[in-house]
């Protein structure tokens, strides 16, 4: 009788616990919705218009509002500069820190600190809520096929002018990167808006080519000339590679590493690409907005229409969650200090 009475006592205690528990995340839920019914969340991109974090962020916000509770109206718009800090700063000291601006960055932007070893008074990125990542980029090298080189390794012996934006994106920082570890005859011409304008130069001869861009992005505006040999894929910026280019043969940039030490600073280099389409909000946003940013993020992310508009646009969709891309830049943050100081050695000889 007594283990009986026991058993139901406790039972009792647990009902309680999950039925409070069950409360609280409801009085959450109906706390977010209420927050952000008749409310604007802008996006702001810390891009110029018509590159592939323009069209990735504009993309997402077409799918966001009817995920996020309250249904709030999502704007994007863009506030490129300083490799897409400009944006992260306006998060971290200027916008409202109440989950209504969302900052869609530049990746380098959020390893500046770690791989350059360089603070800024505006902001720590490694302080942000990350609410989640669009894609898991493979970088690629490329020419016009009346560029003057015609595989990766002839870069050791001539020069290769390449087109980037500025430090701290990823057509400045790869190129930059792999000049100074690997010994290649790299020269970058930096300044322009983003990747739209750099295949722009591209493509108009100014430039021999571009690195540190997507494949997703590429494909999108140059499957059919690469197919036809008019764009040449030098090598792939990653640790994989895609299956597109690993089946057509195009070789890792790793594979022109000429010492093991050198393989491991590029595995460490490139394992930001596993976070190449950033979203995040200022750390003071309260958690329950930031748990209801991160749910929404994956459902968009998930939602046959933006599927279907991907699909057409040739869009590559390898969502990570918030929680998933927190705990990604916790472990990178924390690589073995001599690879980082590797790395560290390297941006400061560029």
């Amino acid at each position: 009788m007594q283990r009986t009475q026991r058993r139901i006592v406790q039972f009792a205690i647990a009902f309680a616990f999950s039925s409070t528990a069950a409360m609280t995340d409801y009085a959450h839920a109906q706390a977010v919705d209420q927050f952000y019914r008749g409310k604007k969340i802008s996006i702001v991109i810390g891009s110029s218009a018509g590159g592939g974090y323009d069209v990735y962020a504009r993309l997402i916000a077409q799918y966001l509002s009817k995920h996020v509770p309250g249904a709030p109206m999502v704007v994007p718009s863009n506030m490129p500069g300083a490799g897409s800090n400009v944006a992260a700063a306006y998060i971290a000291a200027s916008a409202p820190k109440d989950g209504t601006v969302v900052a869609a960055l530049y990746m380098g932007a959020v390893v500046e600190p770690l791989f350059y070893g360089k603070t800024r008074t505006t902001h720590d990125p490694a302080q942000f809520n990350y609410i989640g990542n669009a894609n898991t980029d493979h970088n690629v090298c490329l020419t016009m096929a009346s560029a003057p080189l015609k595989s990766m390794n002839e870069a050791f012996d001539k020069e290769l002018l390449l087109g980037a934006s500025a430090p701290g994106g990823a057509t400045y920082d790869y190129p930059a990167f792999e000049k100074e570890l690997l010994g290649m005859k790299i020269k970058i011409v930096s300044g322009y808006p983003g990747s739209r304008e750099v295949n722009l130069a591209v493509e108009k001869g100014e430039v021999h080519g571009v690195c540190g861009q997507s494949w997703g992005g590429v494909a999108a505006q140059y499957e059919p000339l690469v197919k036809s040999g008019a764009v040449r894929i030098l090598a792939q910026e990653s640790n994989t590679g895609h299956e597109t280019l690993n089946a057509l043969g195009i070789p890792l940039m790793r594979d022109f590493a000429k010492s093991e030490y050198e393989k491991q600073v590029l595995k460490i280099f490139y394992g930001q690409s596993s976070f190449s389409r950033p979203y995040a909000v200022a750390k003071e946003v309260p958690a329950d907005r930031v748990a209801a940013l991160r749910k929404a993020f994956m459902s968009t992310m998930r939602d046959p229409g933006l599927a279907e508009e991907a699909k057409k646009m040739r869009l590559d969709i390898e969502a990570t969650s918030g929680e998933d891309l927190q705990a990604k830049l916790q472990e990178l943050y924390s690589a073995p200090i001599p690879i980082i100081d590797g790395i560290r050695k390297v941006y400061a000889e560029k």
